[in-house]
């Protein structure tokens, strides 16, 4: 058998990798991304505005994107490496539509499906796989993000029922979402943390957007503000208490960072590859000058690097050994390389790299969230940490 031509746009064989089903997944999700996304988000994103979000959403529960790697409900029952590939590119388009999915189903459809009673579960993920519904998830809060254990949201009992105070920040989907998955304190319980399922127009819940944001323009984000909310005693996630909950939904959202962050990188690189064919300076090609082509070798070799670990951990999820501390890995390296990838691709574009004519700075500024939400840098370097030595650094 011969050997292959070297493929620029897969300079490992990685594709080798996927089977014909992989391959109709990523290229089904690529083409939506062209038609749907590409030829507006530079105008939704120097505005500041997702005005088709809902209309986004129904196409993405039409292609099976929304809680793809869930089953049942009209959940598509996805492998965790075609979620993967969906999110590489969805993000490829934009960091803000990949949260949009993201969110949606790594987070608030996850938390319902593993965690929810079988009500909440018929009464919710239907509609929301189908893009119908929309949900948020409420943990971070103004005064606690990276230590979730020191929430202020509270939820006492009142009888059978449940009322909730407090406030939770930087919510993507917040100010449109139909259900919020909300975490809080329980105030007379041993077991602390609880989830609670809070419907869009439950007195006392509000959900301002958050504008005057330089990153993932084209995403809604909002604070929540729970006032009294009064919820009945089916409100209540009955399969879980404690951080473990959450944060098992925090770990499945990561995973698909690992992901996506290696889109918004070659989006970047693609860009500073055809600017380098096709830019001349000093009677030819900047692409034929070494320091590009160095720039260009080593932007190449950090991304494939990027999908190649999250095929492997996408892979272990699949085989349900994946690790908590491995995604940290994950998460860490890719966000991380992203951004210096669409750092370097800047200085190839020179003064045209900071033009939404083209991608780079756009998902320079959006990987600047990617890499403070799900954990912060410096968090997961402490996961790893103790993890390697055994030892709790983090208080």
């Amino acid at each position: 058998m011969p050997v292959p031509s070297f493929d620029p746009g897969d300079p490992l064989g990685l594709d080798d990798l996927l089977g014909p089903e992989d391959l109709a997944i990523r290229d089904t999700v690529r083409a939506w991304a062209a038609d749907r996304v590409l030829p507006h988000i530079a105008e939704w994103y120097e505005n500041g505005e997702l005005p088709v979000l809902r209309e986004l959403a129904r196409e993405l529960g039409g292609l099976g994107a929304l809680g793809m790697s869930l089953t049942g409900y009209g959940c598509a029952g996805a492998t965790a490496v075609q979620y993967g590939l969906a999110c590489l590119e969805l993000e490829a388009a934009d960091s803000g539509i990949r949260s949009l999915v993201s969110v949606q189903g790594s987070l608030a459809m996850y938390a319902i499906h593993r965690y929810g009673s079988e009500e909440q579960k018929e009464r919710w993920l239907p509609g929301m796989a189908a893009g119908e519904l929309i949900g948020c998830f409420g943990l971070t809060e103004p005064d606690h993000g990276s230590d979730p254990a020191g929430m202020r949201t509270r939820a006492r009992r009142d009888g059978t029922d449940w009322v909730l105070d407090g406030r939770k920040m930087w919510i993507t989907n917040g100010s449109v979402a139909d259900v919020a998955v909300v975490w809080a304190q329980t105030t007379d319980q041993p077991d602390g943390v609880r989830g609670f399922l809070v419907p869009a127009g439950t007195p006392g819940f509000s959900a301002p957007e958050i504008t005057q944001k330089w990153s993932l323009r084209a995403s809604v984000t909002a604070e929540l503000v729970l006032d009294g909310v009064r919820l009945p005693a089916d409100a209540v996630l009955p399969e879980v208490s404690g951080l473990r909950g959450p944060l098992s939904c925090l770990n499945h959202a990561r995973y698909g960072i690992v992901w996506g962050a290696m889109g918004a990188a070659r989006a970047s690189f693609e860009s500073a590859l055809e600017y380098a064919r096709t830019r001349e300076q000093f009677g030819r090609p900047i692409g034929g000058f070494q320091l590009t082509q160095a720039k260009l070798a080593d932007m190449a070799l950090e991304l494939h690097k990027g999908i190649l670990l999250a095929h492997h951990l996408g892979r272990r999820m699949d085989a349900g050994r994946l690790r908590p501390e491995q995604v940290s890995f994950g998460k860490l390296n890719n966000v991380r390389e992203a951004i210096g990838i669409c750092r370097t691709a800047r200085t190839i574009l020179g003064a045209n790299g900071i033009s939404l004519a083209y991608p780079v700075m756009r998902h320079a500024t959006n990987l600047e969230s990617v890499l403070t939400y799900e954990g912060t840098v410096e968090m997961h370097q402490l996961v790893l940490g103790k993890a390697l030595t055994g030892l709790d650094a983090f208080r």
